[in-house]
């Protein structure tokens, strides 16, 4: 395995986006900006008709190979709340998994600290196929040498497609200060 390797940390979320609820009908108000510290995703979570706001990266062409790595990991001042950290693999299905409404996510729920930085590992291993909240039953395989894009997501619904007990609609701010690959 090779050491930690650095994906985003500090001012280098470059190209990362908002993507909030009201891409389905919600009225949630997020963005992500760049600060000295990371990436804040700052706004509003409204829990009707959606309730979830994110930040994504954009697509990386040519995908991204984490092949030698076996976990992400992740800093972050998250206020208390679980979030939900997402994976968008190319797949070998001729891409038919693009064609999947919400497109299929490798997904993993994680609680942050109420109060300063947590500091939280990813085991690919522990990463679950799922679409729009909804565990997938194919047996799809992760490929961490085919990654498309990294999403980071408050919702209502956890990675069980249950509903997540430390959702808190309302008012967020998030600090998002590092991801690598350990």
């Amino acid at each position: 395995m090779s050491k930690k390797k650095f994906l985003f940390q500090k001012k280098e979320f470059e190209g990362w986006k908002t993507l909030n609820d009201t891409v389905m009908g919600g009225s949630s108000s997020a963005f992500c900006e760049i600060s000295n510290s990371g990436l804040i995703l700052k706004g509003n979570i409204v829990e009707k008709a959606g309730g979830f706001v994110s930040c994504r990266s954009s697509i990386y062409k040519p995908s991204l190979n984490v092949s030698e790595y076996s976990s992400f990991e992740l800093n972050i001042d998250g206020q208390g709340r679980t979030f939900k950290f997402a994976v968008a693999c190319e797949d070998d299905l001729l891409g038919l998994t693009e064609f999947i409404p919400g497109g299929l996510r490798w997904i993993k729920s994680f609680p942050t600290k109420k109060f300063g930085t947590t500091n939280v590992q990813i085991p690919f291993s522990e990463l679950k196929p799922s679409v729009r909240a909804n565990k997938v039953r194919f047996p799809f395989k992760f490929k961490p040498s085919k990654i498309k894009r990294l999403q980071l997501l408050h919702s209502k619904f956890g990675d069980d497609g249950l509903l997540n007990n430390e959702f808190k609609q309302g008012s967020i701010k998030v600090l998002i200060k590092s991801i690598s690959v350990i």
